[in-house]
């Protein structure tokens, strides 16, 4: 659904949900989801809205005022709030977020911890996984997927665990094995894109040179060998257990051409690709 509200972008939607009521009892649910744009002085006050409410900040920044104190929020923080208390956000500039409103039986436990210091704008130490389980929200919504409460449940928890985990690294000292873990899964979610050092570095917020040191330190390999590894250990997979053709699986992994995976699989199997789906077809 589009919205008609001032000064939002009407492109920008939302999209609203009834929980059964073993979610109400039993789960944390989404109860509204939306991607807004938000146009130069948007501003909305609210005495109470029943629910919690994370906002995740894509571009620009917003003022809030809650809990009698004012916080700014800017790109890629995550602004969380307790609803059933008046709030207000706003911003003199156009700015961009991802958002659900949720609640649940456990669901102010979850807004205390996270907000114990009374701090309402959380700093993610790496934001691929929390978008990751957003993404799956809201596009679950936008296509109008079968909802299954018990995963938006899932959703929502690692969602909430990431905001302890980056609440815990900001009292402490950072957890590189984190960065690294976020990259290595942003690298499985992408093997058939072209993952240059530049994009996993930017993704990770470290130049491109720290970024390669700290990957061989914590996995062993340097980022190009890491990607090149795991996709020759999933092509040997495919070659064995599925009837798609070496050039299928050579694009379907992310090689440029058929020549170039032909070379890389040799450089790391000893045979060809052919080779080593004939070897196991005769073997089994």
């Amino acid at each position: 659904m589009f919205t008609t509200e001032k000064k939002i972008n009407p492109r920008s939607d939302y999209y609203i949900y009834t929980p059964s009521s073993v979610a109400r009892n039993l789960f944390l649910y989404p109860t509204i989801i939306g991607h807004f744009k938000y146009e130069k002085g948007y501003r909305i006050y609210r005495e109470s809205f029943d629910s919690f409410l994370c906002i995740f900040v894509k571009q620009g920044s917003c003022i809030v005022n809650t809990l009698g104190q004012t916080f700014t929020a800017c790109e890629n923080q995550v602004i969380f709030l307790d609803c059933y208390k008046p709030h207000s956000y706003e911003s003199n500039d156009s700015w961009e977020t991802e958002w659900f409103h949720f609640d649940g039986p456990l669901a102010r436990v979850y807004y205390e911890t996270i907000t114990q210091d009374k701090n309402v704008v959380i700093s993610l130490s790496a934001t691929y996984r929390f978008e990751k389980y957003l993404s799956k929200m809201y596009t679950a919504f936008k296509n109008s997927e079968p909802i299954n409460d018990a995963v938006m449940n899932n959703w929502i928890v690692n969602l909430m665990t990431e905001l302890i985990v980056s609440r815990e690294d900001s009292e402490g000292p950072s957890n590189s094995s984190d960065t690294i873990e976020d990259i290595v899964s942003y690298i499985m979610d992408n093997l058939s894109s072209e993952l240059s050092l530049e994009e996993l570095a930017a993704k990770a917020n470290l130049s491109p040179f720290y970024f390669s040191r700290l990957f061989k330190r914590e996995t062993g390999f340097s980022p190009h060998d890491y990607i090149l590894t795991t996709r020759i250990n999933h092509a040997k997979y495919l070659l064995t257990t599925s009837q798609l053709s070496i050039k299928d699986i050579c694009f379907k992994l992310g090689f440029s051409s058929e020549s170039a995976f032909c070379t890389a699989f040799k450089k790391k199997a000893n045979q060809s690709p052919g080779e080593f789906r004939s070897n196991h077809i005769s073997n089994n």
